[in-house]
């Protein structure tokens, strides 16, 4: 199909075999919803609790500790083997609930999921789940609705539309229902056009579905986020280079006891045991529990300013960044205005200045809150 926003009013009803006023067969949605599937964000890639737990254990560094517990364990040091494993179970712990959390929290998107919406089918209108939208659906809009899918408007009253999550643009757009010549229109000027997440700001409208899902614009950003190709953080190769030169240190440092030992005449079994012992020594147990517990650490402070690590190693690489370019609005902030100071002719005050309990004694203060109480419909819960 030629780009939706291209195309006129009776032309997008001809590709997308629906009715203008009817809107699709109840036969015709059963049949579509099969073969497009449910109108939702499916989860791609989503770590298991098995697998978050397995990458925790094939850090090479926690290999080489394993492995100088099981040697402990031969050699009956069992005290140095119980030692050990305890390290690498808390260590392995940690870092399972940072990234366990984190996988937990990445499903955010899918609270912009509509759950019903008002369509015309078979020439009546119902309310049905926004799961069961399909292309073609003639959808019914109004103030305060979230967009439930891709959709171009074929018929509109004042409509407005907020579209931050997409553009960043902090104004409401006003929609239009004539086609755009461009084939090639970058989507915050798609103004005959709705995406999946937006929010009805100001008017009505009808509009017919031209996608669903994970192939809508919403849906292509979930795929993205979703199909991220994961890379060693510079701690994370830093550790791995380490690992590799301790074992290369450890087996050197076997040989050279061992030949040693063999020349002072030790038996076999006392030389194997001698090399193996020193081996096991140089071995700093205690670094990845440390270099576990530091990133934790970082993170739950990152945590608590708002500010969640998916993956524990990235903290060190997020510690490194000396500058960060984004775009504001509507993507770093909440895209909401907020009152934070106020002027009159003879005072000017802060809202903390208000909150205070002598506050009242401004008597010009204490009107203006009394207008702004009387002029809007605001309520306050007690549920923070």
């Amino acid at each position: 199909m030629n780009a939706p926003y291209s195309l006129n009013k009776d032309q997008i009803i001809k590709e997308l075999t629906t009715h203008a006023d009817n809107g699709l067969a109840e036969q015709e949605a059963r049949k579509r919803l099969t073969e497009f599937g449910p109108n939702e964000l499916v989860e791609q890639g989503r770590k298991s609790a098995f697998v978050i737990l397995f990458n925790q254990l094939k850090e090479l560094m926690v290999l080489i500790l394993l492995a100088a517990a099981g040697i402990s364990f031969f050699l009956h040091e069992y005290i140095d083997a119980a030692v050990i494993l305890v390290i690498v179970v808390l260590n392995t712990l940690i870092g399972f609930w940072q990234e366990f959390k984190a996988e937990n929290a990445m499903a955010a998107l899918k609270k912009l999921a509509v759950p019903n919406v008002r369509v015309r089918r078979s020439g009546e209108e119902k309310t049905i789940s926004a799961k069961e939208l399909v292309p073609g659906d003639l959808v019914i809009l109004e103030a305060g609705n979230i967009i439930p899918a891709d959709a171009r408007i074929v018929e509109l009253s004042n409509l407005k539309v907020q579209e931050a999550a997409l553009t960043g643009e902090s104004v409401p757009v006003e929609k239009k229902t004539e086609a755009l010549p461009d084939a090639k229109i970058p989507l915050a000027d798609r103004n005959n056009m709705l995406y999946m997440g937006t929010v009805v700001t100001y008017g009505r409208a009808r509009a017919v579905v031209t996608a669903t899902g994970i192939s809508t614009e919403l849906g292509s950003i979930a795929q993205m986020l979703q199909t991220v190709k994961e890379d060693q953080t510079p701690l994370q190769k830093r550790l791995a280079k380490l690992g590799v030169q301790l074992s290369a240190m450890a087996v050197v440092l076997i040989l050279v006891v061992a030949g040693m030992s063999l020349l002072q005449q030790y038996g076999l079994k006392e030389t194997f045991m001698t090399a193996i012992s020193m081996a096991v020594a140089a071995i700093p147990e205690g670094l990845p529990a440390v270099v576990t517990i530091a990133l934790a650490l970082g993170a739950q402070r990152m945590l608590k300013k708002k500010s969640l690590i998916r993956n524990l190693a990235a903290v060190e690489t997020l510690g490194s960044v000396t500058l960060i370019c984004s775009d504001k609005t509507g993507t770093l902030t909440q895209n909401k205005m907020t009152v934070t100071e106020i002027m009159l002719p003879e005072a000017r005050f802060t809202i903390e200045d208000m909150l205070q309990p002598n506050h009242s004694d401004n008597s010009h203060g204490s009107l203006l809150l009394l207008a702004g109480a009387l002029c809007n419909d605001a309520v306050i819960s007690k549920n923070e």
